[in-house]
């Protein structure tokens, strides 16, 4: 595993805000979806693909998808990503199965750590997150969440996607902060620590699933979880 230079990290000038990404980062964005993929794919009696294949297949779609203009909304990203993840291991889901998957994020609950550590932030800093998602599919999300969020900006709001700096950009200008007033916390290599590094943005990088990351997109620090960046955050 690369360094994650957390030597480096500081909190010197002080965050104003820690902003976060929500799906996998905060909620159960991966588990979920491989649950969901794993049902239809079973009713599809479909024995050469796997659910974690097709969900990089709809990774790599998204990465396409989400960087056309003129801007799609991401539900409707999900739609087309995922028929075409599905098609690319010769499987046709129904319009009913592809809707179940792609209103799934609707129904993501949070990992167990993340509501207390939430809290815990809370009582020295504004909260934010900043999404590739909608208005309309992330409240659902944020409300399971159940801790108060100061700021939840999106990507229909900024009408661009991370890693594009328009959504960074667009957030700052709408929580009247500067970059250096803020920290971003995620567990998005690609999607997150990539713009982090782009924007000279301090990150933490939340990897959950024990992956390797790009050193290229260095500095960041790296925790297992949620517990790991409060800690970093609130030293004693």
């Amino acid at each position: 595993m690369p360094e994650s230079n957390t030597s480096m990290f500081t909190l010197d000038p002080a965050p104003k805000v820690i902003t976060f990404d929500c799906y996998g980062t905060l909620v159960q964005w991966y588990e979920v979806l491989l649950r969901e993929i794993g049902a239809t794919l079973a009713r599809h009696d479909a024995r050469g693909a796997s659910a974690s294949a097709i969900l990089d297949s709809f990774s790599a779609q998204g990465r396409r998808l989400t960087a056309e203009r003129p801007h799609r909304l991401y539900a409707d990203i999900l739609r087309i990503g995922f028929a075409a993840a599905f098609g690319e291991h010769g499987l046709t889901p129904s319009a009913d199965e592809l809707e179940g998957i792609a209103s799934s994020p609707m129904r993501m609950g949070p990992h167990p750590e993340v509501p207390g550590a939430l809290r815990r932030l809370r009582e020295r800093y504004k909260l934010a997150i900043f999404t590739n998602s909608d208005d309309a599919l992330i409240a659902p999300t944020v409300a399971r969440i159940g801790v108060p969020f100061d700021y939840v900006i999106t990507a229909e709001q900024a009408q661009a996607y991370k890693p594009s700096r328009r959504l960074f950009e667009y957030a700052y200008r709408a929580m009247g902060v500067t970059p250096d007033e803020t920290l971003h916390v995620a567990m998005g290599m690609y999607w997150d620590m990539k713009a982090c590094h782009e924007l000279g943005l301090r990150g933490i990088w939340v990897n959950r699933r024990g992956e390797v990351g790009n050193p290229d997109w260095l500095p960041y620090a790296q925790v297992s979880d949620l517990d790991g960046a409060a800690a970093l955050l609130l030293p004693a």
